[in-house]
């Protein structure tokens, strides 16, 4: 699985990292909206973009409504801090497929990819 991290904040990627180890073939970290965009743009075999909402240039919000308008199949996973309700409707909005709050467990992240992958890696 390629997944690309749009996550500005470095102790919160370190975090991503360690838990998605043993998922990705491949992981690919950006810091900005913008870059995730070139990024999903450039690499259209990308599975799984975990998107943070609170970046610099381009929030993900945008960034995800940019991808959209190219890539329909990627499953966008929008990352938040901020009080789930409160995000859920602007990241559907967006282009979202699902949303997951900041900070998550390996737990949660392995119910994220049986939703919308309908497998997990030993």
């Amino acid at each position: 699985m390629k997944i690309l991290i749009a996550e500005d904040d470095e102790f919160s990627e370190i975090l991503i990292r360690e838990l998605l180890n043993n998922f990705a073939r491949e992981m690919i970290t950006v810091k900005s909206g913008s870059e995730a965009v070139d990024f999903c743009r450039n690499n259209p075999d990308t599975n799984l973009v975990l998107m943070d909402i609170r970046m610099p240039r381009m929030n993900g919000y945008e960034a995800t409504k940019q991808i959209r308008l190219f890539n329909s199949k990627v499953i966008i996973v929008a990352q938040t801090a901020m009080t789930y309700n409160e995000e859920w409707e602007k990241a559907v909005d967006a282009g979202c497929n699902d949303l997951i709050s900041k900070p998550f467990t390996k737990a949660v992240f392995e119910k994220l990819l049986e939703k919308h992958f309908k497998l997990v890696q030993i």
